[in-house]
C-alpha cells in the first residue's frame, strides 16, 4: 500500500499538511484552537498544532533538514544502547569459555541452557510494567533508570557463586532490560513516519550483529587478566560499569518525544509533529484505555505477528548463546572461536541494514513480508547445513554459522511492519510489548532444545529449529494476505485512505476507516 508522502498531500506544492487539518472539518478548527485540549481522547500532538501561531506550510527541503536532525539527535543513542544490551546479554556465551560454566556447576544437565533462557522469562514479567510506565511518565526517565537499574544487575553477576544464584541474577537481568526494545519501537514510531521507520528500526537494531565485532575482542582480552578472580568476572565489571555510565547520560540527551524536545525550536516541533499526520497513529497519550487493550486481544494481526515472532527466535539459540560453543566444536581454539565469531557479527549487522534500507526504498511495492519470509528461507537452510554436514567440513559449517543470523534481519523488518500497522495509542504500545513478549518466549524455549547431552551436534534442537523457521515464514505469508484483506475491504466502502483523524480521537487502526495497512 503506497502511503502518500508530504510531497503528495500537497501535489508538488510546498507542504502544507496544516491546511489539510484545517479544512478537513469545522469540528477539528475548534478543537486545534483552543488551548484545553482533552487529551484523555485527543493525542498530546494537538496541543502543538494548536498552540503554533507561525506559518503553516514548509517546503521538502526543510523537512529533510530536519529528518537529519532528528536521526542525529535520536538513532546514536539507540544504537549505543541497544548495542549494550546485546553486549551484555550475549556476554554469557563468551564468558563460558572463560571458566564461568565449571565455577558455576552449568556442565551438569541442562542448567547453562536454563541460565540463557531464563533471562527471557525476566523479559517477559518486566516488558507490560515497563511500558506502562514509559506511557505514563517521560520515556527518557524511564529509559535511563531502566539502564542504569541493569547496570547495577549486571556488575553483580560475579557475586553468583552456584547456577542457583546465577539464574535469579539473569532474570532479574531479562526483568530489567525487557522494555528498552518496546521502547525504542514507541520512539521510532513516534519521531518517525511509516516509510521511514523501517530503515530506523533497522539501524539501531543492526547494533545486535555490529556489536558481536568488537564484544569477542574485548572480552578476550578481559578474560585474561591474571588477577585474583576468575577471568570471567572482569568481563561483568567492565560492562556493568559502562552501562551504569551510559544509563546516566541517557536521561540527559535522549528527546523524549516531538512534543516535548527541548533541543528543537517551536517550528521545528510543530513540523515535526504535523508531518506524522499521514501514519494515521498519533505521536503521544498518556491515558490507559481499556478499550484498546480489548481491540488489540481480538486482533488476529497481532497474533499472527506475535506467533511469528516466538516461532523465528527458536534460532536465536544457536546464534546468541551456543554460536561461540559451536563454533570450538570444529576443533578450534578458545581464541580462534570468539574470533571467528566476528564475521557472523558483521553479516548480521550489515543484513539489519540492507533490508530494512530495501523495505524503505520500495515500501510502495509491497515487500516487507516477502523480506521476512526470504530470511526465514535463508536460515532454515543455515539450520540444515548445520544438521547434516558431517564435522569434517569446516568451511561449510562455519558458511552455515554466519549467514544463520539472517532472520535477525526479518525481524527488523518485521517490527517496524508491527508498529506502522497499529494506530491508538495504548494499543500500539501494549503491541510493541506484546511483539516483544513473543520474542522473549521464543528465545525461552529455544535454549532448552539445546541439551548439553546433544553436543557437538544439537540434532534435536536444529530439527526444531527447522520446522518453527518454516512456520514462522508461513504465518508472515498469511499476515500479507489478511492486511490484504482488510484493505481491499475498506476500499470497497468508498472511504478513502486520509488523515482526518490522525491526532483528534485517538483512533485505532480498526476504528479509522481511513487507515490503510502496509504489506
Amino acid at each position: 500500500m503506497d502511503i502518500p508522502t508530504q510531497d503528495s498531500l500537497s501535489d508538488g506544492k510546498p507542504s502544507h499538511v496544516a491546511d489539510h487539518i484545517e479544512t478537513s472539518s469545522p469540528e477539528m478548527t475548534s478543537v486545534e484552537k483552543n488551548e484545553n485540549i482533552d487529551t484523555t481522547h485527543t493525542d498530546e500532538a494537538m496541543k502543538v498544532l494548536a498552540r503554533y501561531t507561525g506559518d503553516e506550510s514548509w517546503e521538502p527541503s526543510e523537512e529533510k533538514r530536519l529528518v537529519r536532525k532528528i536521526d542525529w539527535r535520536i538513532l546514536p543513542l539507540l544504537c549505543m544502547t541497544y548495542g549494550l544490551q546485546y553486549y551484555d546479554k550475549a556476554m554469557l556465551s563468551q564468558a563460558a569459555l572463560f571458566g564461568l560454566r565449571e565455577d558455576l556447576g552449568l556442565l551438569v544437565g541442562n542448567r547453562y541452557s536454563m541460565s540463557a533462557a531464563i533471562f527471557y522469562l525476566g523479559f517477559i514479567v518486566g516488558a507490560y510494567p515497563t511500558m506502562f510506565l514509559a506511557q505514563r511518565y517521560p520515556i527518557h526517565h524511564v529509559a535511563s533508570i531502566t539502564v542504569t537499574l541493569w547496570g547495577i544487575c549486571l556488575i553483580l553477576t560475579p557475586v553468583c557463586h552456584n547456577y542457583q544464584s546465577l539464574y535469579a541474577q539473569r532474570f532479574f537481568l531479562g526483568l530489567l532490560e525487557s522494555g528498552i526494545s518496546p521502547m525504542f519501537m514507541m520512539i521510532v514510531g513516534g519521531w518517525y513516519k511509516k516509510d521511514e521507520q523501517a530503515l530506523r528500526m533497522g539501524i539501531w537494531y543492526s547494533c545486535t550483529g555490529y556489536v558481536s565485532i568488537f564484544s569477542p575482542l574485548v572480552n578476550y582480552g578481559l578474560g585474561h587478566i591474571k588477577g585474583s578472580l576468575s577471568s570471567w568476572k572482569y568481563m561483568y565489571f567492565f560492562a556493568g560499569a559502562l552501562t551504569i555510565c551510559w544509563g546516566i547520560i541517557i536521561d540527559f540527551v535522549l528527546p523524549p518525544d516531538p512534543i516535548h524536545a527541548k533541543s528543537f525550536s517551536e517550528r521545528e516541533r510543530y513540523i515535526s509533529v504535523a508531518r506524522m499526520r499521514s501514519n494515521n497513529s498519533g505521536v503521544r497519550n498518556t491515558h490507559f484505555k481499556k478499550g484498546q487493550v480489548v481491540e488489540l486481544l481480538l486482533d488476529m494481526k497481532f497474533w499472527l505477528i506475535f506467533f511469528t515472532a516466538f516461532l523465528a527466535m527458536f534460532a536465536n539459540a544457536p546464534i546468541s548463546t551456543f554460536t561461540a560453543i559451536i563454533i570450538n566444536s570444529f576443533g578450534f581454539s578458545t581464541l580462534e572461536s570468539l574470533l571467528l565469531v566476528i564475521p557472523s557479527g558483521f553479516y548480521a549487522g550489515t543484513m539489519m541494514l540492507i533490508l530494512p534500507w530495501i523495505s524503505y526504498k520500495y515500501m510502495s511495492k509491497g515487500i516487507r513480508s516477502w523480506l521476512v519470509i526470504g530470511c526465514q528461507v535463508v536460515t532454515m537452510v543455515a539450520c540444515l547445513l548445520l544438521l547434516l554436514l558431517p564435522l569434517d567440513k569446516t568451511g561449510g559449517l562455519l558458511f552455515a554459522c554466519y549467514i544463520l543470523p539472517t532472520m535477525g534481519a526479518g525481524y527488523a523488518v518485521l517490527m517496524g511492519l508491527q508498529i506502522g500497522n497499529i494506530a491508538g495509542y495504548t494499543k500500539r504500545s501494549l503491541s510493541s510489548s506484546g511483539l516483544y513478549i513473543g520474542y522473549c518466549l521464543g528465545n525461552f524455549v529455544g535454549p532448552l532444545c539445546f541439551r548439553e547431552q546433544d553436543y557437538p551436534r544439537y540434532v534435536p534442537g536444529f530439527i526444531v529449529t527447522v520446522v518453527t523457521t518454516v512456520i514462522a515464514g508461513v504465518l508472515v505469508l498469511v499476515y500479507r494476505f489478511v492486511c490484504l484483506y482488510d484493505n481491499r475491504r475498506r476500499d470497497a466502502t468508498g472511504v478513502l485512505e486520509g488523515f482526518e483523524n490522525a491526532y483528534q480521537d485517538d483512533l485505532t487502526d480498526k476504528t479509522n476507516p481511513q487507515f490503510r495497512y502496509t504489506v
